[in-house]
């Protein structure tokens, strides 16, 4: 089959993209190699800003519908030290411009402004292969292939289309995050809702932390960070959770009982994330019929951009192909040119993870924090 946009992705950026090119009467066709919408969690919160995230939302016409899924008063952050005692504490008073929502609901608002049958599930992509004249080929692990005059990777960081433009390959950060959940936090753990309060707490010392999100419902999401080594966790074995967890706790012996239950009363097996990134400076020449988004293209640590930047990319590669329908080349090479500068320029700006767990921190971040 042929269709004129091919996104390989469902993610936040490929599914912006499909929603801004339906908008202009544009088909496209997204491929995902998850079975369906709920195959996998979808992450937790996200701050959704008002220079990227929201303005991307709302020239895809959701304005309406992602304001109904902000959850209030999580923009609230408070930062810790080892015995919880609190060292800094931010209140959400409304007036922030980075509201705060579920990853999976603003996924889901996403999936639910396309057309039926836009997106393909289970479709993991095997292979793929230029043609000639811009054309490309995607062959998938189900025995179906497409053909596209456009292709656009939508997909994450070990993009399979990323290698028809660039060679470079994520690196390893020398940190990385271990996510439980703890269920009805106000109900079911008191102690740790109220330690993590009403938006986002972190509790830093140098090479460690403890992350956390009140999400909806009252529900927990702890984030455990360490700047370890990648073989390192090959030493925990995460297939037996209780083993893991334990093993994971001992590396804050000695901090607050209310800190440390974030992680030992996690209800979810401990899921290692290890955090790996792309060059700043990422780029590539123009090749016909083909381009990136998101983390495919610019892969950072996390920062709080990469969720906006997917969907800015999204909405601004489905206006360039708008403005151009007639001239793909033209709209790619708009595209690009401006989403190199603006992904280094973000980059470059963003809290960076060794700075949070550097030999100054917790105190090298509230400054951060306070602008100084």
């Amino acid at each position: 089959m042929t269709t004129p946009v091919t996104i390989v992705g469902a993610g936040l950026g490929g599914l912006t993209l499909s929603r801004v090119l339906h908008m202009h009467g544009i088909p496209s066709t997204v491929y995902e190699a998850d079975s369906s919408p709920s195959t996998r969690t979808q992450g937790g919160l996200l701050d959704i800003r008002d220079y990227n995230g929201q303005p991307a939302l709302q020239t895809a016409g959701l304005t309406e519908e992602f304001r109904k899924i902000i959850l209030a008063g999580r923009q609230a952050m408070r930062l810790l030290d080892r015995e919880g005692n609190v060292l800094l504490d931010v209140p959400d008073d409304g007036t922030g411009g980075e509201p705060e929502v579920q990853r999976g609901e603003l996924r889901q608002m996403l999936l639910d402004s396309l057309p039926a049958g836009t997106v393909r599930w289970g479709h993991k992509v095997s292979g793929v292969r230029a043609l000639g004249d811009g054309r490309h080929e995607v062959a998938f692990t189900n025995g179906t292939a497409a053909t596209t005059s456009l292709l656009v990777g939508a997909d994450g960081a070990w993009s399979r289309v990323r290698p028809l433009l660039s060679g470079a390959t994520p690196e390893y950060t020398g940190v990385s995050f271990i996510e439980t959940h703890l269920f009805e936090g106000d109900n079911r753990h008191p102690t740790s809702a109220k330690t993590v309060g009403g938006g986002t707490m972190m509790a830093l010392e140098p090479g460690k932390g403890i992350l956390a999100h009140r999400e909806r419902g009252g529900n927990l999401h702890t984030w455990v960070i360490l700047a370890r080594p990648q073989d390192w966790f090959t030493g925990i074995d995460f297939t037996d959770p209780a083993a893991a967890t334990a093993q994971i706790a001992r590396e804050f012996d000695g901090w607050a009982p209310e800190l440390t239950a974030l992680i030992t009363d996690g209800e979810t097996a401990p899921i290692l994330r290890n955090i790996h990134t792309l060059p700043v400076e990422h780029q590539w020449d123009r090749t016909p019929g083909v381009t990136l988004l998101g983390d495919a293209a610019h892969l950072a640590a996390p920062n709080g951009e990469g969720a906006n930047l997917a969907l800015y990319d999204g909405a601004e590669l489905g206006k360039a192909i708008a403005a151009h329908p007639d001239d793909i080349e033209t709209a790619l090479t708009e595209y690009e040119r401006a989403m190199f500068v603006r992904s280094v320029a973000s980059n470059a700006g963003a809290p960076d993870l060794h700075v949070m767990l550097g030999d100054g921190t917790p105190h090298n971040l509230i400054n951060a924090l306070a602008g100084n």
